[in-house]
C-alpha cells in the first residue's frame, strides 16, 4: 500500500515516521521539508503538493500522514483542490500561528489565517475522511486552535491527554492499524 507522507519542519521520510510506515511494509512517498523542497517559495511547495496528489494520490484508496508543518502544507494544498476522498491523518497539524508565554516562542506561519478564513466561509473543500490528532500540552499545535478548525470541517479531533508535540510511538500505531486497514471504515 502506497502512503504520501509529509513530515514536519526540517523533516525526511527516511527518518522517524517515515521510517516506522516503510518498516509497516508501506510504499512511502512525499515530500521532505528539508533541501531543495524547503527552499522553494511557500506557494510552490503548495502547488507541488497539489500536483502529487492529483497526479498519484486521488483515489478512495489513497493514504496521506502529515505531521506538524507537513500537515499544514497539505492543508493548504488541499484548500486548491475538490473534496479529497482518501483517508487522511494529521498529527500535531499546525493550522494557523502560534505563540507561548511558557517557553517565550512563537511562530507565524505563511497565509496563517488563511485556512481559518477558509472555514468560516464554508469555502474549504472538506475531505471525505480526515482525522486529527493532538496533544493536550502541544503548544505549537494548539489544541484549541486545533479543535476549532477540525470542528469548522466536522472532522473528528482526538486530544492525548498529558502530551506535548510528538505524540507517543504506540499511539500512532495504533492508530495507522485502525485507520488504515484495508476493512477500516475510520476516519
Amino acid at each position: 500500500m502506497k502512503i504520501y507522507y509529509l513530515p514536519g519542519h526540517g523533516g525526511s521520510i527516511s527518518n522517524g515516521l517515515g521510517q516506522a510506515l516503510s518498516g509497516r511494509g508501506y510504499d512511502v512517498f512525499g515530500r521532505e521539508t528539508v533541501g531543495d523542497f524547503r527552499r522553494i517559495d511557500f506557494n510552490d511547495q503548495v502547488d507541488t503538493i497539489a500536483q502529487d496528489l492529483i497526479r498519484d494520490f486521488w483515489s478512495k484508496d489513497s493514504r496521506i500522514v502529515a505531521n506538524s508543518f507537513g500537515a499544514y502544507l497539505l492543508l493548504h494544498a488541499l484548500a486548491k483542490l475538490e473534496p479529497y476522498m482518501g483517508n487522511i491523518i494529521l498529527l500535531s497539524p499546525i493550522v494557523g500561528e502560534f505563540t507561548s508565554d511558557e517557553v517565550r516562542m512563537g511562530f507565524i506561519p505563511p497565509y496563517s489565517k488563511r485556512l481559518f478564513e477558509l472555514a468560516n466561509a464554508n469555502q474549504f473543500p472538506v475531505p471525505k475522511h480526515c482525522s486529527f490528532h493532538v496533544g493536550s500540552e502541544d503548544w505549537q499545535s494548539n489544541p484549541k486552535n486545533v479543535s476549532t478548525f477540525a470542528e469548522l470541517l466536522g472532522a473528528p479531533v482526538t486530544i492525548v491527554p498529558h502530551i506535548g508535540h510528538q505524540l507517543p510511538r504506540n499511539y500512532v500505531n495504533q492508530l495507522l492499524d485502525s485507520v488504515f486497514s484495508p476493512d477500516s471504515n475510520e476516519c
